[in-house]
């Protein structure tokens, strides 16, 4: 059995119909944490969205979670999505709703059915971000590092095998960008893979992970991670 989680050989990475990365070639495997770098434009987020359904593939090849990305169908992206977490920078939550129900959402629209179970895993994840005395108020009442608290969360409701963060510190303040990263953290060394698309420099400073970075058409591996 493979170990590994997302494979791209020579990809090439369309935003719309400009090529902004060509002849990616990345593999990520079981258990790696590496920070996604690169200027505004560099293509970054369009990689990211490649990785999660949102473009196509459209030259070269990949694979995500076992998925084939050259092959994959319209139909198919829910069950990709359900073996990913997508954490996002503006936190994609339903407002109007609490926090437990925009988790109970994202569970029934995988599938889940059983109320005690969901109940339980709400609970689960909700422990694992700190956010378990909170799982009552509605979104708009939290602040900005409690919402990306409870995205988090969401991310981990399927156990996913692999957590993309697109920018997750983006709108907070450097105080909290710091105990989210800390959070990731903490959920890295549990064994989760991600790869954390960011621009946060103190960050990447701080925690030490590998980092690939989008420049000039290209994507390479910049600093390899040092070994204590």
């Amino acid at each position: 059995m493979s170990n590994m989680v997302l494979h791209l050989d020579k990809a090439a990475i369309y935003q719309r119909d400009s090529l902004v990365l060509s002849d990616v070639n990345l593999s990520i495997e079981k258990g790696e944490f590496y920070y996604l770098i690169g200027k505004t434009g560099s293509g970054k987020s369009s990689l990211m969205k490649t990785l999660y359904g949102d473009l196509k593939l459209q030259k070269g090849n990949g694979s995500i979670v076992s998925f084939d990305l050259k092959k994959l169908k319209e139909k198919e992206i829910p069950f990709l999505r359900r073996k990913i977490g997508i954490v996002f920078q503006d936190f994609k939550l339903l407002s109007d709703r609490t926090v437990s129900e925009n988790l109970e959402f994202v569970l029934k629209a995988t599938g889940w059915k059983d109320k005690a179970k969901m109940k339980e895993k709400i609970n689960e994840v909700l422990d694992k971000v700190g956010m378990k005395s909170k799982y009552f108020k509605k979104t708009y009442e939290l602040s900005g590092g409690e919402q990306q608290r409870i995205a988090i969360a969401r991310a981990l409701l399927n156990d996913p095998e692999l957590i993309l963060a697109d920018e997750p510190t983006g709108n907070l303040d450097p105080k909290t960008s710091l105990e989210v990263m800390e959070l990731l953290n903490e959920i890295h060394k549990s064994g989760k893979t991600i790869l954390m698309a960011t621009h946060d420099y103190q960050l990447i400073v701080k925690f030490k992970q590998r980092t690939l970075k989008c420049e000039g058409g290209a994507l390479f591996e910049v600093t390899q991670k040092a070994t204590s």
